[in-house]
């Protein structure tokens, strides 16, 4: 019986320790996003607009933890028009591979560095790049910039009549979340 009531005590105790350390924690999700992909070409520079895309994240003390961003690659659009749209979906392998995604275990507040995990055309790569969050009460604001080269991600460069864009892309994500 003695045996019991300390197994029951602490019991009681490891789950008033774990409840008090996830009261902290706070599930965030995004409310708005802003997402810009800018290249070159021969022609002239280009940019693709989203402003769909689903970022969740749990806030912890002074960063962010298990940071997951996905966007459909259909979401993004340029001002040239559908064919170039149509180009771009082609090259990003969107019938195959319809979302991009970057995972990340945390995102500190303030600027810093982060690493994680970004998916496009199906072809994952581990990258850092600096990003800013800003708390502003019970909102988020998170901003990140990174240029990557669309051949490193096993995608060929999309063009039009021989002329072909560059290999980079730079990608600009502001995400406020909630």
């Amino acid at each position: 019986m003695k045996t019991l009531r300390i197994f029951l005590n602490a019991t009681a105790l490891c789950g008033t320790l774990l409840f008090c350390q996830n009261a902290e924690a706070q599930k965030i999700n995004q409310k708005t996003t802003v997402i810009a992909v800018n290249g070159t070409s021969p022609l002239h520079d280009w940019e693709m607009n989203s402003s769909a895309a689903y970022f969740t994240g749990t806030v912890n003390g002074n960063s962010i933890s298990n940071a997951t961003f996905t966007m459909p690659v259909k979401n993004l659009k340029s001002k040239k028009g559908s064919t170039m749209d149509n180009k771009a979906y082609e090259a990003l392998k969107s019938s195959q591979y319809p979302t991009i995604s970057f995972t990340v275990a945390s995102i500190n507040f303030g600027k810093s560095n982060v690493s994680g995990k970004l998916t496009i055309a199906g072809v994952s790569r581990n990258v850092s790049f600096p990003v800013s969050v800003a708390k502003n009460e019970n909102t988020y604001t998170i901003y990140g910039t990174e240029t990557v080269k669309l051949s490193d991600f096993g995608m060929s460069r999309p063009g039009f009549m021989g002329i072909k864009t560059g290999d980079e892309v730079t990608i600009k994500v502001s995400i406020t979340a909630q």
